[in-house]
């Protein structure tokens, strides 16, 4: 014994839903990669940056971040990556002129268009095995827990 005195059961890893949310975040950015790779030729990185490039642009390198959930030095080295294949346009921002502003170009549009049915059938291999109502539960519940942790960080 360790000197807990603690009377309630050793907790199991798995029964933590941090743990849960890790191991389904996992087990689907792997699939999520293997589908980008295998369809488009990017890793998961460049393609959540081009489909939030697509969904919110023009964004700076750190909006891109945002809204990619990566970390600014990721959204910058993807962002370079799609630039040198010719999917985004880097422009100077007028209101920092430290900054950048990136869009997509023509083909960018057209890749963002296969990203976004990947996405849309990726969701459905994930979720289709719940019913209407549960999605919807979970929907709303992520969005309380991710508003309350935003909220948060702020």
């Amino acid at each position: 014994m360790t000197g807990n005195t603690s009377t309630v059961q050793d907790p199991v890893l798995e029964r933590f839903l941090t743990y849960r949310l890790h191991l389904i975040n996992k087990l689907t950015d792997k699939a999520s990669n293997d589908a980008y790779m295998n369809e488009l030729g990017l890793p998961v990185g460049a393609a959540r940056c081009l489909a939030a490039i697509g969904s919110f642009a023009p964004l700076s390198v750190k909006d891109l971040a945002t809204h990619a959930n990566l970390n600014k030095a990721q959204a910058s080295r993807a962002t370079q990556a799609l630039l040198e294949r010719g999917y985004v346009l880097k422009s100077n921002n007028e209101q920092d002129a430290r900054g950048v502003i990136i869009t997509l170009t023509p083909s960018g549009q057209a890749i963002w268009q296969q990203i976004m049915h990947i996405i849309e059938r990726r969701n459905q291999e994930v979720f289709g095995c719940l019913t209407l109502r549960e999605r919807q539960q979970l929907s709303l519940l992520l969005n309380k827990l991710i508003k309350i942790h935003a909220q948060l960080e702020e």
